[in-house]
């Protein structure tokens, strides 16, 4: 840990000489959780949000997920004008959805999809902590079960990335309702033959977890992504017991059988591409 904090230091000093001289470049620097060395956006962006000392995986956009998925990084946003309002009448919730909103540049905590992956047309949704830790209310639930409709009617294999801390305590039983209105779609869906390739991201708690996100023919999982309902301090107090080193990570879930690979984001793309030939899935349609 010395050694890396006396490099991150010398970075930190090489930096600071370079912008007193006027040659410093514009980039912004950000310390890895896991490791806890200095890194730079730009390389940090052009190794996927992944940090090439240690492997930790940086929590990256929605549209960033879909598009580093999709072929060309191409793909067609379903539902965008589809938005949360305030049921519930909850202080403060519409002045925190307008910020979120303006911050985020999307109008809810998930987006969904249209893409082509190795030349097979799909439907595909990933979620966004930054919007509400991409708490599950009734936009999300309601942008979702279209896409699952959607991916029903026309054949489609069904792509999910998952990440969420659970149901949004702002829109209360409404909420709530999502988990049986989702996992209603994915019966309907997997009933027609459909097949759903499930990607667990950092972190997937609660309700979505209760959810949609455990109903996957194929369950995947980005490393290190903390899976579960409640969260391992909760469970502590709950049980009254210490629990394992690495409880509810991606691994500890692989090693016991609730997902079936953990995949590195750099190779989730010609994973996903596999199992979709694998299984036959798709065609050479055009994208719409």
């Amino acid at each position: 840990m010395a050694g890396i904090l006396a490099e991150r230091r010398n970075r930190l000093l090489a930096l600071k000489k370079m912008r007193q001289q006027g040659t410093a470049p514009a980039v912004e620097e950000k310390t890895c959780p896991q490791c806890g060395r200095a890194l730079n956006d730009t390389d940090l962006a052009d190794n996927q949000h992944v940090c090439p000392y240690c492997g930790h995986h940086f929590a990256i956009s929605a549209r960033d997920r879909v598009a580093m998925i999709a072929d060309d990084g191409q793909f067609r946003e379903l539902d965008a004008a589809l938005v949360s309002t305030d049921p519930l009448e909850f202080p403060g919730y519409p002045d925190k959805l307008a910020q979120l909103r303006a911050k985020t540049r999307q109008g809810d905590a998930i987006v969904t999809a249209i893409a082509k992956v190795g030349g097979v047309r799909v439907a595909v949704a990933a979620l966004d902590t930054r919007f509400l830790m991409a708490s599950m209310g009734a936009v999300v639930g309601e942008r979702l079960t279209r896409l699952i409709e959607r991916a029903t009617k026309q054949h489609l294999p069904l792509i999910v990335f998952s990440a969420s801390g659970g149901a949004r305590m702002q829109e209360g039983i409404i909420s709530l309702m999502q988990m049986a209105k989702t996992s209603a779609a994915i019966q309907r869906f997997s009933d027609k033959g459909g097949l759903y390739i499930s990607v667990f991201t950092n972190p997937t708690t609660g309700g979505v977890t209760a959810s949609f996100a455990s109903l996957g023919d194929i369950h995947l999982a980005e490393p290190g992504a903390l899976v579960g309902f409640a969260g391992p301090r909760v469970i502590e107090q709950t049980i009254g017991q210490k629990l394992p080193e690495g409880f509810q990570s991606a691994e500890f879930q692989l090693e016991h059988g609730f997902i079936d690979a953990v995949v590195p984001r750099a190779r989730m793309r010609a994973t996903l591409i596999r199992l979709l030939m694998l299984h036959g899935k798709g065609g050479a349609e055009h994208v719409g």
